[in-house]
């Protein structure tokens, strides 16, 4: 069995609005996208949050993980994630703990300690909360103690949620995040889809300091890989392009729904554009069948990742699917 046959595979959406498209459009995209996945084998599909960005859907997180989750059958459904900066820990239980009495054994938390948007609109999102390093790992051990079992003398219970126990990851970037991870014995998933500098040095820190507990035994570890497959590696390099505009938008703060493809848009940009968008998807795999082997091979043998969960911003959602079954073939073969 090869590395990648042994290693899982999933989805991370952000739910694009397209150019010309809406946000109903923009849903339904994701739903049948989350079907695919689950029938390609996939292990889980997580919804990331984000705020006031003209190009993404998927701001009310939790309703997007019951909308997923309640037209799917067996695929894990979760936050990638849930961003405590914006949301009382009280609230996020109730929300994931009756998400898990109506999928049991299905929902997941994420979560993160950024903000996912710009300060005016986190002020709008939790007004003038003032937020201190102490305050992620406060809110985990909350929510923690939250979705566990109820205890004696508890003067606040998260009903439902109570008795859950629905599995929390930590999401990051940074080796914050992988040492709070390593720390309370929870599984990790890095950002490497968007922030790739310190994937290996935060995924090698996280696993030499991983106490186990009561919930994972052993370090695990997942990778955000921004994926684009196609039959030839110059389909994909064009389809990419929507990619590239996309990051481009980010660097320049100029956030537009998710661009058609443009041919040959490298040529036409400057060097410092170029380097901005390589160091951004520094860890993505882009291709047709065999460059998207060799990626893939090479991300996995960096760095022994239990399981890589794509992000793939290809703007027709036609061939975002053909994408997918491209990458699990090549992966099971």
């Amino acid at each position: 069995m090869s590395a990648l046959s042994s290693t899982r595979l999933s989805f991370l959406d952000l739910v694009a609005i397209r150019e010309g498209g809406t946000i109903a459009e923009a849903l339904a995209i994701s739903l049948r996208t989350a079907r695919h996945a689950e029938a390609l084998g996939f292990t889980r599909y997580w919804l990331a949050e984000h705020h006031n960005s003209p190009g993404i859907a998927s701001s009310a997180t939790a309703v997007l993980v019951g909308y997923i989750a309640g037209a799917t059958s067996t695929i894990r459904v979760g936050s990638g994630g849930i961003m405590l900066p914006n949301h009382a820990p009280l609230v996020v239980a109730e929300a994931f703990g009756t998400l898990s009495e109506l999928y049991p054994g299905r929902i997941e938390l994420g979560l993160g300690r950024a903000p996912g948007t710009d300060q005016v609109t986190m002020r709008a999102l939790r007004r003038d909360r003032i937020e201190t390093e102490d305050d992620f790992p406060r809110d985990v051990a909350e929510l923690q103690r939250l979705l566990g079992p109820a205890q004696a003398g508890q003067r606040v219970t998260a009903i439902p949620g109570v008795g859950t126990e629905v599995p929390i990851w930590i999401l990051g970037s940074s080796l914050f995040s992988a040492r709070l991870a390593a720390e309370r014995g929870l599984p990790y998933a890095f950002a490497s889809h968007f922030a790739p500098g310190q994937l290996l040095e935060a995924i090698e820190l996280y696993r030499r300091n991983f106490k186990p507990s009561a919930k994972l035994a052993q370090p695990y570890v997942i990778i955000g890989v921004p994926v684009i497959a196609a039959p030839t590696d110059e389909e994909a390099d064009t389809l990419a392009s929507s990619t590239f505009q996309r990051v481009l938008g980010i660097l320049a703060g100029s956030r537009r729904p998710l661009q058609p493809p443009v041919a040959n848009l490298l040529s036409a940009l400057s060097q410092r554009e170029i380097a901005g968008i390589s160091d951004f998807l520094a860890a993505a795999v882009i291709g047709g069948p065999e460059r998207v082997r060799q990626g893939l091979e090479k991300l996995r043998e960096l760095t022994a990742a239990d399981e890589m969960m794509f992000v793939s911003d290809i703007f027709d959602p036609e061939l975002r699917l053909r994408s997918l079954s491209i990458v699990a073939e090549v992966c099971a073969n």
